[in-house]
């Protein structure tokens, strides 16, 4: 049954591990959903959360790919693991004077929060889930989405695991 997968990555710090990968995935057909990187929690390492969909033995098969590479040192699947996920979506959406009621009323229903306004149209940053992103986005389409920017889905685990 092909789901969504959410893969913590723990790797090196280094110039082009990002492609590699991302080549790894293209390569072998995998598509990847979303991928955010950064700095981590120990200097000189980086972490990834990939988010891709596939069957069980597609999710082995990219697991065993990552660890092959060689500046990733952990690879764990974090929906064998309870989670904190959330993503940042910045929405720019027109707002004549007579509708922004409206957005805000959108805006604070969601915990958003709009982070500019122009003469036009106004910019709303909404942190959460993906469901809750996608309802947020959903609802302000009927005002006309300007411009969208996500950064996809990052994640921990909860409790005392740590992908170390």
């Amino acid at each position: 049954m092909i789901k969504k997968h959410t893969i913590s990555v723990l790797v090196n710090d280094q110039p082009g591990v990002l492609q590699r990968v991302s080549g790894l995935f293209g390569r072998r057909g995998f598509n990847i959903d979303s991928i955010t990187v950064g700095n981590c929690e120990e200097a000189g390492l980086s972490r990834m959360v990939i988010v891709t969909a596939g069957d069980d033995r597609t999710l082995e098969q990219i697991e065993k790919q990552l660890f092959k590479l060689i500046d990733v040192l952990k690879v764990n699947h974090l929906k064998d693991h309870a989670m904190v996920a959330r993503e940042l979506a910045l929405i720019k959406v027109k707002a004549e004077p007579l509708k922004r009621p409206e957005i805000v009323g959108i805006v604070d229903v969601f915990r958003a929060s709009i982070v500019d306004i122009g003469s036009a149209d106004m910019i709303i940053q909404a942190v959460g889930d993906l469901d809750k992103i996608n309802a947020i986005i959903d609802l302000l389409r009927v005002y006309g989405i300007v411009e969208l920017s996500r950064t996809g889905t990052t994640a921990l685990m909860r409790g005392n695991a740590a992908v170390k």
